[in-house]
């Protein structure tokens, strides 16, 4: 992921971080207020989200459920990334937008589309779309052990079908792990047993 956010205009590369490990909605990422990062507790407040309409007006308002407004703690990793990001590009003021357009507008979507396309195209990525960096960000997350709530929270869903999804993929990987484990167990088993050093285990039982 942090060769896609190097493969993005500079400008851009805080959003595809933030997107990743904070698991904000574009939306969100829109509306997001300086105010809104604590860097020092290395928090993010999502409190708006940005909507754009098909006549091109920006509206702006809060997230569609209650659960969108939470407060996420980011990785560490990333601080230094949005540190400079907020030094260079963000407006100045602690109420200016983090996120603006090159030309200093309030950032669009469809503006970023073709910036998008050839960024994944310089990283050699298959077509994904910017949405999908929330399931990369949060496929590890589910992986550290994190209970299906706290899934919810960092996401901001209502439901726990969409971060049950991520609980599987972990439950995917940990099967996985323990089927190489198993192999290595296996190895270990049969050699002790080629030397006669231990008695074999069959079904986890002595013979």
């Amino acid at each position: 992921m942090f060769e896609l956010a190097s493969a993005v205009p500079p400008r851009f590369c805080a959003l595809v971080l933030l997107t990743t490990f904070g698991s904000l909605r574009w939306g969100e990422l829109a509306a997001l207020r300086r105010h809104n990062l604590d860097l020092d507790a290395r928090t993010v407040r999502v409190e708006e989200s940005v909507s754009e309409m098909r006549t091109g007006e920006l509206v702006t308002g809060q997230p569609k459920t209650d659960a969108g407004v939470r407060v996420v703690t980011l990785p560490e990793v990333i601080m230094g990334d949005l540190a400079w990001h907020l030094q260079r590009f963000s407006e100045p003021d602690p109420g200016g937008l983090v996120f603006v357009g090159e030309q200093g507008a309030q950032f669009r979507r469809s503006a970023f589309t073709k910036i998008w396309a050839k960024a994944i195209k310089k990283a050699n990525l298959p077509a994904i779309h910017v949405h999908d960096l929330r399931h990369t960000g949060n496929t590890p997350a589910a992986m550290t052990g994190a209970y299906l709530k706290e899934l919810m929270a960092r996401t901001g869903h209502t439901s726990t079908k969409a971060a049950t999804i991520y609980l599987h993929t972990a439950k995917d990987r940990d099967r996985a792990i323990a089927d190489v484990l198993g192999e290595i167990v296996k190895e270990g088993l049969k050699s002790k047993d080629d030397n006669g050093d231990d008695p074999p285990l069959v079904g986890g039982k002595i013979n």
